[in-house]
């Protein structure tokens, strides 16, 4: 049986974070307690919203959410989300719940009221992003959700074989004339651990490395698209 995942929200960070989820074709539902964003949803596609009160412990009774599933709170409202996360981690103490806070005073509610994870939008780093999702899928659909049209945001990718960057050192390359900055990197020769550059050791690059990024989203599609060349 395949994992779902049940999002909690649909305001403006559900609504990308909803997009990622069916964009890896990943199982969900979404479930609002707004109407104007249940109709809003609707409009979008997910058929399958769900309309409840969040404040009433019945409406909780009818959702099929099995012990392997996830949950996502992701209200606009940081204490109805607070509350949120305390009733589901009463009627479901066994799975998993991710919840979106943006301060860190939320993130401390969050985490007493029963959270599994909590993503710090504020705080949020590739370190923090690896450790916490650590599959790829996973990662690119916070990637996904940090994402916003003309903003910045951090990027996963893999060396290809025969790309300019397969050998050469990281202090030789110009990320920033790419107009990206790389935060840290996978490096297999040296297992699965993330490093960060700010480390102070010199990496070489080999193909089948991961390197993350932060910038802007089309600068960062852009030297992704770059990577594929053999010559800088």
């Amino acid at each position: 049986m395949k994992k779902k995942a049940f999002l909690f929200g649909y305001g403006g960070d559900g609504r990308t974070l909803a997009q990622s989820l069916k964009a890896e074709k990943m199982h969900s539902q979404v479930i609002e307690s707004s109407e104007e964003n249940y109709n809003r949803a609707i409009e979008d596609g997910y058929t399958n919203t769900l309309l409840v009160d969040v404040t009433k412990d019945e409406d909780f009774e009818h959702l099929d959410i099995s012990e392997d599933d996830y949950i996502i709170c992701v209200m606009d409202d940081e204490h109805l989300n607070v509350f949120l996360t305390l009733t589901l981690h009463a009627f479901f103490p066994k799975v998993t719940i991710i919840a979106i806070s943006d301060s860190i005073h939320a993130s401390q509610k969050l985490k007493m009221a029963g959270a599994s994870r909590v993503i710090d939008l504020y705080q949020v780093s590739a370190n923090r992003i690896h450790n916490i999702l650590k599959k790829p899928v996973a990662t690119k659909l916070l990637d996904d959700f940090l994402s916003r049209d003309d903003g910045i945001t951090l990027r996963e990718m893999i060396i290809p074989d025969k790309s300019f960057l397969d050998a050469k050192m990281v202090d030789d390359v110009d990320f920033q004339g790419f107009g990206v900055l790389l935060v840290g990197m996978i490096d297999v020769e040296l297992g699965q651990k993330f490093i960060f550059v700010t480390y102070g050791t010199s990496h070489k690059l080999d193909s089948g490395d991961t390197l993350v990024c932060i910038g802007e989203k089309k600068d960062l599609e852009k030297f992704e698209a770059h990577m594929y060349r053999s010559e800088a």
